[in-house]
Order: structure tokens, then C-alpha cells, then sequence
């Protein structure tokens, strides 16, 4: 009788001892992505596998995108608390009444480039004119008809200008000779493109960001009357600082944080190798950031998408009132 009276007094003391530390459940926060699990979002799913949002009481949900998820229509829709899009999709909600706000802005550099095949006759922009390019659409042509404007390049294929192929989400265009150039990106299609047996030196490729067309990509967004919840303002803080932590560890950890995406990946449709060379490529645009958007790089975003609007679906009309805030990343910083 002694010992089970023992018991039940050690275990009321250390129920109530946990009582008196503060134990609590975990703030829960629902992260959108973009797109499928990559390694694109590596830093995010680094810092759930190594308990980085653990340790600032979180319990975080990442969600996958895919070609039929807008990330801005789900937090529209509040299937979201945060998500990562690029800035022209943000923006272009935003002018639409979606109050959308980039807290934090991961990516330093642009993934996103042209690349052609040389025996086209490319070897520079000049080289342009009479081509057929394949473009992304659903918000990732912005950039693009931005540097035919500033290029004076007509996109309707008409002498002196270009042919505008409406390009899958893949690189066959290229392969199968429909397009003189396609969209690419560094950590992704680029590596497509030298899997299927093209050398770089047969190919010439254009950075976006190079061109002074480039848009800011995979940033952070919330609905920003959000913020004037100090609840959410401050979970949301805690969850920058934990993914900044992540991704600062993935870029240290390039194969490790492949194959965390790995790991995370239900699909099972990633292989380690592709995963590997996205990391590392991934790990050359966050390079370089703290976590806090540079307001030059805004600048600069919303200058290309004004100087060269999409005849068919301009992504602003006119310079955004607001549309990023520093109100997250300084007290992440901290």
C-alpha cells in the first residue's frame, strides 16, 4: 500500500509541477507552399525535422502546392495562416482586395531564366527577334513581357518581334525543337535541360534578375489586419525565426536538407539526386539573407511589372499602396 501511495503522490507532484512551468500546447500554424515538396522549400521542412519550430512552441502544418493550388486563393479562403508565392501573384491579389503583405522575404536571388538553344542562332537578346520562347503563364510571364517592352520587341510574332509559346511546366519544348528558348529555373528545369544530355556550353541562358527584369520570388505572406492580432503577431514572429533558422541550417546542410525533403515527400515522387542539385542551387538565392526584404528589391519588382504589363492579364496597374512590412522580421531578428 506504501508504494502505490508513492506513486500516485509522485505523480501528482510532477502533474503539478509541469502546471507550474507553463507547459502548454503549441501555437498552430498553417504554412501554404507554392508549389509540390522540394527542395524550393527545403528551409521549411529543415526546421520542422530539426524541431526549430519546437523550440519556439510551435506546431506547424506545410501544406504542398501543385499546378491546381493557388496559394493565394487558400489563404483567401482561411486554409492558410501564412504562405510563400512569388511577389507579382502578391501584388496582383492585392490590387484585386486581397490584403496580402510580404513579413519576410527568404530568397535574396532570382531562380527564374531563359535558356536557348545556340544552334537557334541565340547567342544574345539581340538574337530575340523571329524566335519562337516559351513562356510560363499563371503570373510567372510578368517578368518576361517586362524585358520584351524594354527590349521594343512586339510578342504577337510579328516582324521584329517574337513568338510566345504558352510552355508546360517542363522542358519538352526545348527537346522536341518547338521553342528556340524556354523558361527555366536555376534549380530546377535548368538541371532537366542538362539531364537530357544538353552541355551548358550549347546553351545560352538569361537571369531574369541579370536582364534588370526580375521579380522577387518565394516570399512570406499574411493577410495583414492579421497583424493587428498581437496573438498572431507574435506566433508568426516565432515562426520566421524558426524558418530563417532552417533555412540558414539547409544552406550548411545542403544534402541533409535533401534528403529531409525527402523524407517529407508522400508523393515519393523526388529523387535524392534531383534533390541534391535543387538544394544546392536553392542555397545560391538565400545566400545573402537575413529574413528582412531589402525595399530596393520591391522597387525594383514593381518597376519591371509596371514597364511591361501582360496584354491579356497585367499583374498592377498602378504602384501598390503598402505590400511589405518590416513589422515580423525586426522582432524576428532580434
Amino acid at each position: 500500500m506504501e508504494v502505490v501511495t508513492m506513486k500516485t503522490f509522485m505523480t501528482t507532484v510532477l502533474a503539478a509541477g509541469l502546471i507550474g512551468s507553463g507547459a502548454q500546447a503549441a501555437d498552430d500554424v498553417t504554412m501554404q507552399l507554392k508549389w509540390v515538396t522540394q527542395a524550393q522549400f527545403a528551409g521549411y521542412f529543415v526546421a520542422k525535422d530539426k524541431g526549430f519550430y519546437d523550440e519556439e512552441g510551435l506546431d506547424v502544418t506545410i501544406k504542398p502546392g501543385g499546378p491546381d493550388i493557388a496559394p493565394e486563393q487558400v489563404i483567401a479562403g482561411g486554409g492558410a495562416d501564412v504562405i510563400t508565392t512569388w511577389m507579382p501573384a502578391a501584388l496582383a491579389a492585392r490590387e484585386r482586395g486581397l490584403p496580402l503583405v510580404n513579413i519576410a522575404q527568404p530568397f535574396k536571388h532570382g531562380g527564374l531564366e531563359l535558356t536557348c538553344l545556340k544552334e537557334t542562332g541565340i547567342e544574345s537578346p539581340a538574337d530575340f527577334p523571329g524566335h519562337t520562347l516559351g513562356v510560363w503563364f499563371f503570373g510567372n510571364e510578368y517578368p518576361f513581357f517586362s524585358w520584351m517592352a524594354k527590349l521594343g520587341y512586339p510578342t504577337d510574332g510579328s516582324a521584329g518581334g517574337v513568338t510566345v509559346l504558352k510552355q508546360a511546366f517542363n522542358v519538352d519544348a526545348l527537346l522536341q525543337k518547338q521553342a528556340a528558348c524556354i523558361s527555366v529555373m536555376t534549380y530546377n528545369e535548368y538541371g532537366q535541360v542538362l539531364d537530357a544530355g544538353i552541355t551548358p556550353d550549347q546553351l545560352a541562358t538569361f537571369n531574369y534578375l541579370d536582364e534588370g527584369v526580375g521579380v522577387m520570388e518565394d516570399g512570406l505572406y499574411v493577410l495583414e489586419d492579421r497583424l493587428t492580432d498581437p496573438a498572431f503577431e507574435d506566433k508568426i514572429v516565432r515562426f520566421v525565426r524558426a524558418s530563417m533558422k532552417g533555412w540558414k541550417y539547409a544552406e550548411a546542410h545542403p544534402d541533409e536538407a535533401a534528403q529531409i525533403v525527402i523524407d517529407n515527400d508522400e508523393t515519393g515522387a523526388q529523387t535524392l539526386a534531383h534533390q541534391q542539385y535543387m538544394m544546392g542551387e536553392v542555397a545560391k538565392l538565400t545566400a545573402g539573407s537575413n529574413g528582412a526584404l531589402d525595399p530596393a528589391d520591391f522597387d525594383q519588382t514593381v518597376a519591371t511589372l509596371l514597364s511591361g504589363v501582360s496584354p491579356d492579364n497585367p499583374a498592377i496597374t498602378k504602384a501598390p499602396d503598402g505590400g511589405w512590412t518590416h513589422q515580423i522580421s525586426d522582432k524576428a531578428l532580434q
